[in-house]
């Protein structure tokens, strides 16, 4: 069997935006239904986890201006995902829940109590997609003048989930009696502070309450760069990578492995996921006139693609020359993802790069049988672990999928037909 997961990429926001079977995104974008409708649809498929994208502030890089990420609804508004997570596990039974969080601005103890809140609430279904923060302008919302250089924010990283893990265990399992008769809730006595003090984070602890009923939230990472790799090797259950292609995605599967063996870890302790891309039709012919159409609107809209790399990089894209060749890009923002869309390419002219119309992942265009079929092929090649859907979130995305896709997944054996157990990690590790 493979894994499957769904990332919602514009988080809490508007999906679709001036696009057909948006619906009324525009109106009604912070209505949790088409959330919940994803959730309750990937519930009855059996995928692994829904993972939400978050970001805290209004970019501006493109033209030197926020103008065009306003006008067009790219990245803002965007509310905070957390409030859906109790939503989306009252709506399901078996789906995990990943919402993402940053541990630059988030301090541990606040991000500890919310995950053991949010797994309770969902009955042990909650997962933490963390991230270091990419941009200046969230670094600046929250008191900094700059965001910290990007290999320092994984040092910080490495201090912060330590503490929060910490305080998920300053309560013992069997810390609360409940015990009517000598009229004692909790026992005292197995309750400690965790008197931590490190180089960048100082807790006395311990929580004010006990952790879930995981012991701690799932932990989801996607650093591509070598320091965000070593990151979730070292801490993360699932990792969720963008790869062009089997080679690539095989290649970074190897090399998170070598990774956690190096931290004492065994490779089957986390699940890693590679960004999928899926055109669907009737027939072979159907799905390659469709995802003609859909390069075909991507090529006329390059100031879309220009105005996203400038997101990921922090670099204003639009004063370089479309048809000279790119000089490499530096940057203390996304370096992975801007190194995706740029020298990951094979192209040279930002023209060619910003006319790319691959995902940066692994992309499948057919028919759902056609695309099982691949998948099996791709995954038995790379060797595990699944795939992220990474469509754009529209209701007709969310049908084509869970039952136009899935049942095509599952009779081949590709898909799991139940949740074998209750809690979100002991169904992640199940195989």
């Amino acid at each position: 069997m493979i894994h499957f997961a769904w990332f919602v990429g514009r988080g809490t926001s508007v999906h679709g935006w001036g696009q057909r079977w948006s619906s009324l995104s525009g109106t009604d974008w912070l209505d949790p239904a088409i959330y919940i409708d994803l959730a309750r649809a990937l519930d009855r498929a059996c995928f692994d986890y829904v993972i939400i994208e978050d970001g805290s502030f209004v970019p501006d890089a493109f033209q030197g201006s926020s103008d065009w990420y306003l006008r067009n609804a790219f990245a803002v508004p965007k509310a905070d995902p957390m409030p859906l997570v109790p939503l989306l596990g009252q709506a399901t039974k078996g789906l995990g829940i990943v919402a993402t969080i940053t541990t630059a601005f988030y301090p541990p103890y606040l991000a500890a109590r919310l995950g053991a809140t949010l797994d309770h609430l969902t009955r042990g279904r909650v997962g933490l997609n963390l991230v270091t923060a990419h941009n200046d302008r969230s670094a600046q919302n929250f008191g900094l003048p700059q965001h910290h250089e990007h290999d320092l924010r994984y040092k910080m990283a490495d201090e912060w989930i330590d503490i929060v893990r910490q305080l998920w265990q300053s309560w013992p399992s069997d810390a609360i009696r409940a015990d009517v008769e000598t009229g004692t809730f909790t026992d005292g006595a197995k309750i400690r502070p965790i008197d931590f003090h490190g180089e960048y984070f100082h807790c006395r602890g311990p929580l004010n309450m006990p952790a879930g009923p995981q012991g701690g939230a799932v932990i989801c990472q996607a650093g591509g760069s070598p320091a965000g790799k070593a990151f979730g090797a070292r801490h993360a259950d699932t990792v969720i990578a963008r790869s062009r292609g089997p080679e690539s995605a095989k290649a970074y599967r190897d090399d998170v492995h070598r990774s956690m063996a190096k931290s004492g870890r065994t490779a089957d302790k986390c699940k890693i996921l590679f960004s999928t891309s899926i055109v669907l039709g009737e027939t072979q012919d159907e799905a390659q006139e469709k995802k003609r159409r859909l390069d075909a609107t991507m090529i006329e809209n390059l100031d879309a693609r220009l105005a996203y790399m400038s997101f990921l990089s922090g670099k204003d894209f639009s004063r370089f020359d479309l048809d000279a060749p790119l000089p490499e890009i530096e940057t203390n923002a996304s370096r992975s993802l801007t190194q995706n869309l740029t020298s990951g390419t094979g192209k040279k002219t930002l023209r060619e790069m910003a006319s790319d119309t691959r995902s940066g992942g692994i992309d499948f265009v057919g028919t759902p049988e056609s695309v099982a079929a691949e998948m099996e092929d791709v995954m038995r090649f790379v060797g595990g672990d699944g795939f992220l859907i990474t469509e754009p979130l529209t209701r007709r995305t969310i049908a084509e999928i869970t039952e136009g896709l899935a049942p095509a997944l599952r009779s081949r054996g590709l898909l799991q037909p139940s949740y074998s157990h209750e809690l979100f990690r002991d169904n992640l590790l199940a195989f």
